[in-house]
């Protein structure tokens, strides 16, 4: 069984430097780094990444990834944090709209249009649902546990309302940001698929596939 290791504890300070020359250490862009590791986890999973290989890749020494975040386990946390603190940011409900199906269209769209533009996050998702984990636990309670109970009430709004027919908060999940968003997860499965037009492919699966997710869920009139 992998190391999971612990969850990050909170930044502490940096120490003043003393006066001299500064260490190569220094100039490290830290947030470009989160963003390889990113792309390091989401493309070789948890126990495919090597953290001095990314180092040497990235022109940073091991030292001071193991002075910045003490082991593999600590960083694929701060990682994480890092990449899903940001989705979770856009996954907000708009107070100027009073319907609440054109809410939940909203929500649709924006999730698949930022899964289209950060594939990384349903590729971690994806690899680290396939088994149990302290960091399945964290995704779930973290990430997709909040957005999920507003979601849930919004839709049993719906429900009660007649508005949408009965569908559970899990069949709707998995629907939207497993199914509909696979193109950009699964990129080279999609391609296998068929040969989009480039110009148009984003833009016309998030619409055809929010239509059929709202349409789907819509009663009949």
């Amino acid at each position: 069984m992998l190391d999971v290791g612990t969850k990050p504890q909170q930044h502490t300070p940096a120490a003043r430097r003393a006066p001299g020359r500064p260490r190569a250490e220094e100039s490290v862009d830290e947030a470009a780094f989160l963003e390889a590791a990113l792309r390091a986890f989401a493309l070789h999973g948890f126990g495919g990444v090597s953290v001095r290989t990314l180092s040497r890749e990235l022109g940073v020494s091991h030292s001071w990834v193991n002075q910045r975040f003490g082991s593999k386990a600590r960083l694929w946390y701060v990682t994480v944090d890092h990449a899903f603190g940001r989705q979770a940011a856009t996954i907000t409900f708009d107070p100027t709209i009073t319907d609440p199906l054109e809410q939940l269209e909203r929500v649709v769209r924006g999730f698949l249009r930022y899964s289209s533009e950060h594939p990384e996050l349903g590729q971690i998702m994806t690899s680290e649902g396939m088994g149990e984990s302290e960091r399945l636990d964290y995704l779930y309670e973290q990430f997709v546990k909040p957005p999920l109970a507003s979601l849930e009430r919004l839709v049993a709004h719906l429900i009660a309302d007649g508005r949408v027919r009965p569908v559970e908060t899990r069949t709707l999940f998995l629907l939207v940001a497993h199914g509909a968003a696979a193109p950009f997860t699964l990129p080279a499965l999609a391609g296998q698929v068929a040969t989009p037009d480039p110009d148009h492919e984003v833009d016309d699966h998030i619409e055809t596939a929010t239509r059929i997710i709202i349409d789907g869920l819509r009663t009949p009139r």
